[in-house]
């Protein structure tokens, strides 16, 4: 089961009213079937998402819970509502405009293409630029993070990969699974193993590489994440 805070057909009418508020080219239909059936797809992605989210108000009396004024919530929710509208029909003016939406709501910037995992999460967003890496299950990021190319090359990241704030994968990179990447470290073209630890020295600015004694991203979810 999954708890909404607005009924779906007053949910489906806030989004396509904020849409028409910020793109008022007449170029979308609130009857349209595409965005009906996307609607759904991507509650129950966000749903199945949630599910394993340890935050309580993710949660509601053993419900999965889904707040359409939660910011983090529903930044996650624009998301796989652009990127369901994408997958299923390849319609890119309504996954660009809810793409620019997030943009402009939330500082998110994920393409509705690019291939995020089944279960991840975005906290606070603001600043969070979100390329086409290879990503996988239980990738956290916080606000100001970057994942980008050098010269065309993404990093990959492993389970569990959790980003702190200001942070930057950057390049060919391959980041094993509960790996943690500490505030304002920047790894470019670097490659690190499974539960590894990565941060910017804060008095002498170098960045180190050790052994990650507790993976932060475990903190998130609600079950064990392994490598």
């Amino acid at each position: 089961m999954f708890e909404l805070t607005l009924p779906i057909d007053d949910l489906k009418n806030y989004v396509i009213h904020q849409m028409n508020h910020f793109f008022p080219d007449k170029g979308f239909c609130a009857k349209d079937e595409k965005f009906n059936r996307s609607f759904i797809q991507a509650l129950d992605r966000l749903e199945y998402c949630f599910r394993h989210v340890t935050f309580k108000s993710y949660h509601h009396e053993g419900t999965t819970y889904f707040s359409h004024l939660h910011s983090d919530q529903y930044t996650m929710f624009l998301w796989f509502l652009s990127n369901s509208v994408w997958r299923e029909f390849e319609d890119t003016v309504i996954a660009s405009k809810l793409f620019y939406l997030n943009k402009t709501l939330n500082g998110v910037l994920c393409m509705y293409d690019t291939n995020m995992p089944n279960i991840f999460l975005i906290i606070h967003g603001g600043g969070v630029v979100l390329g086409k890496a290879t990503y996988s299950n239980f990738f956290v990021c916080y606000q100001g993070c970057t994942v980008g190319a050098i010269n065309g090359v993404y990093p990959i990241l492993g389970k569990g990969v959790a980003m702190a704030p200001q942070s930057t994968i950057v390049g060919n990179c391959t980041i094993g699974d509960l790996s943690t990447i500490g505030n304002q470290a920047l790894l470019r073209n670097t490659n690190l193993n499974n539960k590894a630890l990565y941060y910017r020295h804060t008095d002498k600015g170098y960045h180190v590489i050790t052994k990650n004694k507790k993976p932060w991203a475990q903190d998130f979810f609600n079950v064990h994440i392994e490598c």
